[in-house]
């Protein structure tokens, strides 16, 4: 018996947003249209980067594999999420719980890496202009995108597999709306300092590197704005940068926030869960395209 319980399970319970009721209904429908809103967002850019010659730049290359880890996200967490809010089965299977814990942490591992690659490259373009064509060739974007995302993987992969290698006792039940590595520790049967302590170390590159190398290319970023004569300069600059500022704001807040609280504030930091795992991916392609000629004339040559 004892051995048994151990064991992992077949199923999960996902108790979600089950301590309001009332919520549940209204819920469903604001995530079934974020889905929707993500899917063509994020599409609608993959697709005009591709048909469009003007948008194969470095920065939209970085934003089609952006618009990849929104879609990632949300294809494996929001299905899940609506059949558990619809219903009153909250279970998921097992095989479905660690293809969101492996998913999840690549494409937030990746994400993390990924903006700060694009806070350099914007970095290049302002500080840089007359040589970002040469320094910011196809094949460094390539790398560069090739790093953030292997990067991920050994990160997802490494915590991933010893946190469902932990042996679980008693009740099965997650207290969220999705299978993630901290949520599954908190279920472990003895010690779990070790997996914590991994858990923290894997997080310093890309809660702690990733942010730093934004601050830093920004800073750099605001004292070239600063010097730059005409207040018309200063405008188009800023307004190179401003949408991947929001994106980055947008993202590490919240996702500081969840990570940073105590324990006992489970639902705060469920309900920021849900902004960046389900409302992010919305705002993402709009704040890139909303303010975006570019983006806009690709639009309107295809239509």
């Amino acid at each position: 018996m004892e051995r048994e319980n151990m064991s992992f399970p077949n199923t999960f319970v996902l108790l979600g947003f089950s301590e309001f009721p009332w919520l549940e209904r209204p819920l469903s429908a604001v995530v079934l249209l974020s889905y929707l809103l993500t899917l063509v967002g994020n599409s609608s850019i993959l697709l005009l980067s591709l048909v469009d010659p003007r948008l194969q730049t470095p920065m939209y290359f970085f934003l089609d594999n952006l618009s990849l880890l929104d879609l990632s996200v949300t294809c494996v967490i929001v299905p899940q999420l609506l059949a558990n809010l619809w219903g009153p089965d909250k279970t998921i299977a097992a095989w479905g719980c660690i293809t969101q814990v492996y998913i999840f942490s690549w494409a937030a591992c990746t994400e993390c890496a990924l903006l700060a690659v694009m806070a350099i490259d914007r970095y290049v373009a302002i500080c840089r202009p007359l040589q970002y064509t040469l320094i910011m060739r196809p094949w460094l974007c390539v790398q560069m995108a090739a790093a953030s995302w292997s990067s991920g993987l050994a990160n997802a992969v490494l915590q991933a597999t010893l946190t469902i290698q932990l042996p679980l006792c008693g009740h099965h039940t997650l207290d969220h709306f999705f299978c993630e590595i901290p949520v599954l520790i908190k279920l472990a049967c003895g010690d779990t300092t070790a997996n914590e302590l991994i858990l923290a170390i894997g997080a310093i590159p890309f809660s702690g590197v990733a942010p730093l190398l934004v601050l830093i290319s920004y800073t750099l970023i605001a004292q070239a704005v600063l010097k730059l004569p005409s207040a018309e300069g200063k405008h188009k600059a800023l307004s190179t940068c401003s949408s991947h500022l929001l994106v980055v704001t947008l993202y590490f807040g919240p996702a500081m926030y969840v990570y940073l609280q105590p324990p006992e504030n489970h639902t705060h930091a469920k309900f920021m869960s849900f902004f960046y795992c389900i409302i992010a991916p919305v705002l993402n392609p709009l704040i890139y395209t909303l303010r975006n000629k570019d983006v806009k004339r690709a639009w309107r040559r295809i239509l």
